[in-house]
């Protein structure tokens, strides 16, 4: 009995070693196959060649004629100065305003012309039209003054076109910007062995100090309240120079028209040169009204029934002198006519 026990239990054993010796080897099997999937998922893979062309971008051809438009006069700009560049307070004078006008009733107006003057910088009395110095508000030429101002949209400055001088025609940025560059020209180009290879279009070079001419228009009126003569500007134009393309001079042209009225709270803050600067400097507002410049007269409406410049005057054309006289005949006349209301 007992040896038939034995022999029970060496049989439990042996198949209990056998089954256990069955499930460690498939563990073993099951753990190297998982390895070998592993290891596959992480093997690099062999670089291939991009076949994909490069695309690029053709050259821009267009640009080459194209020309760069201007948005702006071609004023230089100034910088300001980070530091008070003056041993005075100028402040109050650089915010001041202009003295309103007299009110000039139409019924007391018993005398009354209109005369246009052209104001030639080139004259010693008017030379501070050509001051060229540089300040925090900008270039001190007149020309500037002017082109700064219709520069700058926050000044509400209006240029009317020189169609007429009634201020009839409101201009554009544009049309004033082409007034005073005028067209592009065609300039050469060439390659670096100095060959001809095309031309493109450039806009022109502009110096300022070739507007060296103003006209201003302007009503004189006598008041029998006052007894007294007003003279009241009315619009300022600056002349442009024409050239043709081959540099023959052919004539003068009026820019633009600014109604002087407008222009006035802008004039006061700009000051006018004084070379002696003996205690005395004035504004451009200040200069206008105390006539403090010479224009020569061009056209009035005394004795002109047809409206014409005295240039255009069949015995006055082609003859610069008797031009001259004439205007000055005209201010003589007007002199006159304010001598004869007083008594003696």
């Amino acid at each position: 009995m007992s040896s038939k026990l034995f022999k029970y239990v060496f049989f439990f054993i042996a198949f209990c070693c056998i089954a256990e010796l069955a499930s460690a080897q498939k563990r073993k099997s099951t753990k190297k196959t998982t390895k070998g999937k592993t290891r596959a998922n992480i093997q690099a893979s062999v670089p291939t060649a991009d076949t994909t062309a490069v695309v690029t971008a053709p050259p821009d051809t267009a640009k080459k004629d194209q020309v760069v438009t201007i948005d702006s006069f071609p004023i230089p700009k100034i910088k300001p100065s980070l530091r008070p560049d003056e041993s005075v307070e100028t402040t109050v004078l650089r915010e001041r305003m202009p003295l309103a006008y007299e009110h000039l009733r139409a019924d007391d107006a018993v005398y009354r012309q209109r005369v246009w003057r052209e104001i030639d910088t080139r004259e010693k009395i008017n030379q501070t039209f050509a001051y060229a110095a540089n300040e925090d508000n900008g270039n001190q030429r007149f020309i500037s003054i002017l082109l700064q101002t219709l520069q700058d949209s926050t000044k509400g400055i209006t240029a009317f076109s020189s169609i007429d001088d009634r201020f009839t025609t409101p201009m554009t940025k544009a049309e004033l910007i082409k007034g005073v560059v005028g067209d592009p020209v065609e300039v050469p180009e060439y390659d670096s062995l100095g060959n001809l290879i095309g031309t493109k279009k450039k806009n022109n070079d502009i110096n300022l100090d070739s507007f060296y001419k103003f006209h201003i228009k302007e009503e004189v009126v006598f008041d029998k309240e006052s007894s007294r003569l007003f003279w009241r500007i009315l619009g300022i134009a600056p002349v442009k120079n024409i050239y043709n393309s081959a540099g023959l001079y052919l004539g003068e042209s009026e820019l633009f028209w600014v109604y002087y009225p407008d222009m006035r709270p802008v004039f006061s803050n700009y000051e006018v040169y004084n070379g002696k600067n003996f205690g005395s400097r004035m504004s451009w507002d200040d200069l206008f009204e105390s006539r403090m410049f010479n224009g020569r007269i061009i056209k009035c409406s005394l004795d002109n029934p047809r409206d014409e410049a005295i240039k255009n005057i069949k015995s006055f054309d082609q003859k610069n002198m008797l031009q001259l006289f004439e205007g000055e005949n005209i201010k003589h006349k007007i002199f006159t006519y304010e001598q004869d209301q007083w008594s003696y």
